[in-house]
């Protein structure tokens, strides 16, 4: 089986920095020399494949990062700004996880010694919501109801997914245009779960999944055996998800907010959904109304 969490790594060992963090009051008056370490869990096939800085972490920037937060406010303990040092470097969307050593060579210990160290470590672990949909037999034989309640299943399988809860099933019309006439009806479900895995990573595991039951992509709005969207990466609730236009990996999914498939499964899974319409967000409760007059119905009891 094919890993869902990338084992590359980027190690940025050695940056100094003087700061003034500590308990005692000639700490923070006269400061000392920091030393950070910061290695960086990151998915680089792409930038090995195709040499383009935008597949990778500048750690330039990293460097930057980590000189402002030793030079920046002063903390009582190194603890805290190794923390803070890790934080920032999550929230570069490429970085899977972070380990930040933050060295402190001059503290006041009263005795010998070469070294004092304090190393966090932090994954992602963000809310993300994913669509799942089909309205043909699958390679197996299965139908579409089958086959989105085994992906679903399939779904807790994900390495660095967790916490993965399914809504029941509704049944929607096919939408899209012409090329849906004479389409069989969906069977639709949206799942909520938490994830280490970047948004780019996600992706590219629900990719396989759909692969795994026999996906292809030659039309647009065509009929599948399976159809897995990522529809929002973290919660717009408090400016923690992710707005990407890139044609790749469009986030939110541009139509979610006009999509009762999507919207009612959803509430169904999650009464307090709320998905970034905009520069703000909004209660998908308070969405439904503006698709009342889509045919969409639940197919089992929640």
């Amino acid at each position: 089986m094919r890993a869902d969490r990338s084992t590359d790594e980027i190690r940025l060992l050695g940056v100094a920095a003087r700061g003034h963090h500590g308990v005692l009051d000639f700490e923070k008056r006269d400061g000392q020399d920091f030393v950070v370490d910061v290695v960086m869990t990151v998915d680089l096939a792409e930038a090995g494949r195709t040499d383009d800085l935008s597949a990778t972490v500048n750690y330039a920037e990293v460097a930057a990062d980590v000189v402002e937060v030793v030079t920046g406010p002063s903390f009582d303990l190194i603890e805290k700004v190794a923390a803070v040092i890790a934080d920032r470097v999550l929230a570069r969307p490429l970085v899977q996880a972070v380990e930040v050593t933050v060295h402190k060579p001059q503290a006041p210990v009263g005795v010998p010694f070469s070294d004092v160290q304090v190393v966090v470590r932090r994954e992602r672990d963000v809310p993300v919501v994913i669509a799942l949909g089909a309205n043909l037999e699958g390679e197996d034989g299965a139908d579409p109801a089958a086959t989105v309640r085994a992906a679903g299943h399939r779904l807790r399988r994900i390495r660095g997914l967790r916490a993965v809860r399914v809504s029941p099933l509704h049944g929607s019309a096919p939408v899209g245009g012409e090329l849906v006439e004479g389409q069989p009806d969906y069977v639709n479900a949206v799942a909520v779960a938490r994830t280490r895995l970047t948004p780019a990573a996600l992706l590219a595991a629900l990719h396989r999944v759909e692969e795994d039951f026999g996906r292809t992509r030659e039309v647009r709005w065509g009929a599948r055996t399976l159809d897995l969207d990522l529809i929002q990466y973290g919660d717009p609730a408090d400016g923690t998800d992710v707005v990407s236009e890139d044609p790749s990996l469009l986030l939110p999914h541009p139509r979610a907010h006009e999509r009762a498939f999507v919207l009612r499964p959803w509430l169904a899974v999650d009464p307090a959904a709320t998905l970034r319409t905009g520069e703000g967000s909004t209660p998908v409760r308070d969405l439904i109304p503006s698709v009342a007059d889509q045919d969409v119905h639940p197919l089992e009891p929640r």
